[in-house]
């Protein structure tokens, strides 16, 4: 979807956010507000969202890594690739998958484990046994949900349901 040169973009329809095809369109920001390759936090009760104008056009998704819900909006937007502040994960805003596994490691969304790694430079990381191991290997990274976005009379918008 186009308005003014601004595209919207689209997204894995399997991963919209249950309930969003009924759900109203919530006024977020100015287009203005979000220029090409920045991200936004916007937050509507209890929830925060992430609004990024990727190159593929803007995207909205929670603002949390699908990793252990730290705030992506703190992260760095490298194309479609938001990058969490916390472990290092790397994200496709385009697809919903990792691109790179947090340092921690876990298991992806479809079940394959990936075990902790220490970024080039830095000392090895020991996974020391006991809970916080079990933990690690355990936790799933998961895929992003998408809230739909347009653009109305120069306004991103999101369908996000209530409840």
């Amino acid at each position: 979807m186009i308005h003014d040169r601004v595209v919207v973009a689209p997204f894995p329809k399997d991963l919209a956010v249950i309930g969003s095809d009924e759900a109203s369109w919530l006024p977020l920001l100015a287009v203005a507000e979000l220029p090409a390759g920045a991200m936004r936090r916007v937050t509507h009760g209890d929830l925060d969202l992430l609004v990024a104008h990727t190159t593929a056009g803007i995207v909205v998704v929670d603002d949390r890594c699908p990793h252990m819900a730290a705030p992506l909006s703190l992260g760095e937007l490298d194309g479609c690739v938001v990058a969490c502040p916390l472990h290092e994960g790397r994200f496709d805003l385009a697809t919903g998958n990792p691109v790179q596994m947090p340092t921690t490691g876990g298991l992806d969304a479809d079940g394959r484990y990936h075990p902790v790694w220490t970024p080039g430079g830095h000392e090895a990381k020991v996974d020391v046994p006991g809970r916080k191991a079990q933990a690690r290997r355990i936790t799933r990274v998961r895929r992003f949900r998408y809230y739909p976005a347009r653009i109305a009379n120069g306004t991103i918008e999101a369908a996000v349901p209530v409840g």
